[in-house]
């Protein structure tokens, strides 16, 4: 299908006040500031960025029905609605649909390690009972399984499977893998990069967009690196990487696996948008870890 979502699909953090209550106020005044500064061409709503993870059934609905409410018209909006259960997985997509959401992205079952029967499995009953396009997210470093290229080829058969986000950084020559799975089944299908690190690596093997958490800062020059490769500005695009490629380092520092501690601080001190700590077992940064953040987000002249 043609890429409607465009190359910058950006999931939104989500604010928490002190007490890890959301805080949908500032999650409508983020919203309206990164339609603004044009930061995406498609937000993605609970997806791990937005810490979807440790969000209830009912908090994840209203987020998607805030989503709508705000955006309306003006930009894609896709539904993270993965779940650990089929069961449930069905239930909030059947939900996100209600709230006037097309497409949904779905993560592979997370903490029981299916087989990849059961991967396949998991993923035809939710498009069976669900009337959406769906997403195919691959994220290993979080669910524990790898979503094999043969099981992607055999998904992409239904048309509903309409693309697949990888964390490339897991296994950098995977969505070159991808590729060759499906092309000869669906050459249209969308492959989209889910690591901001692997930015030029992987628009160099075909990636057509990026879901970015780093978006919520830098999306000018995210956008500016697709640009100057497609232009055949290689080296310029590949300066502009290497520039951002700092903060995106800087969000794994102290052996962080999770960006969302570093990345809210990020946005709140760039956008004065009180994004609060993540929710526990999340852990807010140091004060040695904001040195860090604050330094390189003044190289980047964003303070």
């Amino acid at each position: 299908m043609e890429n409607k979502f465009g190359r910058i699909l950006l999931p939104i953090v989500t604010p928490f006040y002190e007490n890890e209550e959301v805080n949908y106020e500032a999650f409508e005044e983020l919203i309206k500031y990164l339609l603004k500064n044009d930061c995406f061409d498609t937000l993605i709503v609970t997806g791990t960025t937005g810490e979807f993870n440790t969000l209830t059934f009912d908090e994840r609905v209203k987020l998607y029905k805030t989503a709508v409410k705000v955006v309306g018209n003006k930009k894609p909006i896709i539904a993270g609605t993965g779940c650990a259960s089929t069961k449930e997985t069905i239930e909030l997509t059947k939900e996100a649909i209600a709230a006037g959401i097309e497409t949904c992205m779905i993560v592979a079952p997370y903490y029981c390690k299916p087989t990849q029967e059961a991967i396949k499995e998991h993923y035809l009953a939710v498009a069976e009972n669900c009337d959406t396009d769906i997403i195919i997210y691959n994220i290993p470093i979080f669910t524990g399984v790898n979503i094999e290229p043969d099981t992607l080829r055999s998904l992409a058969k239904n048309k509903k499977f309409i693309g697949v986000k990888d964390e490339a950084g897991m296994n950098p020559i995977q969505i070159t893998d991808y590729y060759y799975a499906v092309k000869d089944i669906n050459p249209d299908f969308l492959l989209f990069n889910g690591d901001d690190l692997m930015l030029m690596p992987t628009i160099a093997q075909g990636a057509v967009g990026i879901v970015s958490g780093g978006a919520h800062l830098v999306s000018k020059e995210i956008r500016a690196v697709f640009d100057k490769y497609y232009e055949g500005k290689v080296e310029e695009a590949l300066e502009i990487y290497r520039k951002i490629f700092i903060l995106f380092k800087a969000n794994g520092i102290n052996n962080r696996i999770h960006p969302n501690p570093m990345l809210r601080e990020a946005i709140e001190l760039v956008t004065g948008i009180k994004i609060g700590k993540p929710r526990r077992p999340l852990n807010g940064i140091t004060e040695e870890e904001r040195k860090v953040l604050v330094d390189v987000l003044k190289k980047l002249g964003l303070l």
